[in-house]
């Protein structure tokens, strides 16, 4: 994945939250070569993004959006990909029903996140299975256990 920041902004006061650095660092590393804005927020907000842009009335775990492309900035300028949204209370959720470390979890959605805003996506079974690996390969750098793995 490519170097990236991310400008963190927490809009709800759920527990579990991981602390800024955690999230990004999850996200990428210090020499930037992309940013990113992650926003962590409640379940209203969740759901009113989800309607809006998705059309889909429910709350989801975790939505991107890619930025479009900025005119005239400098050749040096870090490449803007996009928000990541993660609504905190699904993501307890769950990582509680599904057995797993709740940092692992959210781990899992940055990532997640993040490479939507790179441009992968699960929309077939092979985009699903490209995608997939790909997270397995980058949590398990961060020894973080298959996402995918069944029980």
């Amino acid at each position: 994945m490519a170097a990236v920041t991310a400008d963190v902004e927490v809009a709800c006061d759920a527990e579990g939250i991981p602390p800024t650095d955690s999230i990004r660092e999850w996200i990428g590393g210090p020499d930037a070569e992309a940013e990113i804005a992650v926003r962590v927020v409640g379940p209203e907000e969740m759901q009113a993004l989800n309607r809006r842009f998705r059309r889909q009335d429910k709350v989801t775990n975790v939505l991107s959006f890619e930025a479009a492309e900025i005119e005239g900035l400098p050749a040096d300028a870090p490449r803007v990909l996009g928000d990541v949204v993660i609504c905190a209370p699904v993501v307890a959720t769950e990582a509680r029903d599904q057995a797993k470390r709740l940092e692992d979890h959210w781990a899992h959605m940055l990532v997640h996140g993040t490479l939507h805003l790179l441009g992968y996506d699960h929309l077939t079974e092979s985009g699903a299975e490209e995608m997939e690996a790909l997270e397995i390969q980058i949590l398990a750098a961060g020894d973080v256990a298959d996402p995918y793995r069944r029980s």
